[in-house]
């Protein structure tokens, strides 16, 4: 396991720039897809996503196959 961490430690120092490209394509997809599932309400999904770091990879799933099937409702006063 230490191993592993030194292994990480010594990529992100050699590749910072990807590293930081990383961090900021998974917090984009992360907050678009949570500001989504709230919309929607869906509690379940907004856990999962608030749970689950995939590089962005379940949050662009649920953004496109499933959030697209539903839309929001707005009341009007």
């Amino acid at each position: 396991m230490l191993d592993n961490i030194l292994q990480a430690q010594t990529f992100i120092n050699a590749h910072p720039t990807l590293f930081i490209a990383l961090i900021i394509w998974s917090v984009a997809w992360k907050g678009l897809a949570l500001w989504k599932a709230a919309r929607l309400s869906h509690k379940r999904w907004f856990i999962s996503l608030l749970i689950f770091n995939t590089a962005g990879i379940l949050d662009i799933i649920y953004l496109y196959f499933v959030a697209k099937k539903y839309t929001v409702v707005s009341e009007t006063e």
